[in-house]
């Protein structure tokens, strides 16, 4: 050690420090995040692949752009009521990221017990794994405006 001059044990200590910080975004930042739900809409890795799994299961119904089916609100003809958008115009974002999983996952009739329920959406379970299910409901969540975001992550977070 007697031999190292201040430069060098300026430019270790900097290494030390830029391997810490670096430590520290990969690994402390992104679990600060998913403490606000389930959905990881930041990243963006998780992000694209779910917008690959919603266009080849979900945007038939649901709109290649989130939007839904024209006049979501009222039923069909049929009975059962149209695609709602996913986009910051429908509702989607008014539900926290469990209820959003557990409906994608096993759908209406199961979660309000009532097996009578009629609806065109699929039950997902068997058909997309858990994280597909995450990464698609990451993508929808990556494409809300900042403030809708920011409330969903509030209502997450239990506030």
């Amino acid at each position: 050690m007697k031999n190292l001059n201040k430069w060098t044990l300026g430019a270790m200590a900097a290494l030390i420090i830029a391997g810490g910080y670096w430590g520290y975004a990969q690994y402390v930042v992104p679990q600060a995040e998913a403490q606000t739900g389930l959905i990881p809409y930041k990243n963006t890795q998780v992000v694209a692949k779910g917008q690959e799994i919603y266009q080849a299961n979900c945007a038939a119904c649901h709109g290649d752009n989130l939007e839904g089916e024209g006049n979501w609100k009222q039923p069909k003809s049929s009975g059962r009521m149209p695609a709602p958008p996913h986009d910051e115009t429908g509702h989607t974002w008014h539900h926290n990221d469990e209820l959003l999983f557990n409906l994608t996952k096993y759908g209406i009739a199961r979660l309000s017990n009532n097996p009578d329920y009629q609806t065109d959406m699929p039950v997902y379970d068997g058909l997309l794994s858990d994280d597909q299910i995450i990464a698609v409901l990451a993508y929808i969540k990556s494409t809300w405006p900042e403030e809708i975001q920011r409330r969903h992550d509030q209502m997450n977070a239990g506030g």
